[in-house]
């Protein structure tokens, strides 16, 4: 079964934000993903782009059996629950929920913050990217 850890960041509330894609295939086979989200209100919604982003870069690899990990109960909760209160989050929600359908079978886990070190650290290098892109135009000016 293919592990797929994901996470979400943000510097502020709004804040630049960026998501950390970590895939272990099973096969002694590691992938490591940073996506850059730009600027976001919050690191909840930074979650569940995240979220949004591992699958659909796992229904691209082909992959038919996954479990997912993240350490955000907010989005661990919607998934299970098909639902979440934030208006905000009901896109990503439903999203990610015509997403699932795409897998023969779909696990997701809630795993504490130290379990979800490698997906944490993508997401961060993301936001550090984004503001050394940012400095570097300012330098430019």
């Amino acid at each position: 079964m293919i592990e797929v850890s994901f996470d979400g960041a943000a510097v502020s509330n709004p804040g630049l934000a960026g998501g950390g894609i970590y895939i272990n295939e099973g096969n002694g086979t590691e992938i490591r993903h940073s996506i850059s989200f730009g600027e976001l209100s919050s690191n909840h919604e930074a979650e569940f782009a995240a979220c949004v982003a591992a699958l659909n870069y796992a229904h691209d690899k082909g992959y038919r059996i996954v479990s997912f990990r993240t350490d955000s109960q907010l989005v661990n909760q919607a998934l299970e629950k098909r639902y979440v209160k934030n208006v905000q989050f009901i896109p990503y929600l439903n999203e990610a929920m015509g997403l699932i359908e795409n897998f023969d079978l779909f696990f997701c886990k809630w795993i504490p913050e130290k379990q979800n070190k490698n997906a944490d650290s993508l997401a961060r290098l993301a936001i550090r990217k984004q503001i050394n892109e940012k400095q570097k135009k300012e330098d430019n000016f």
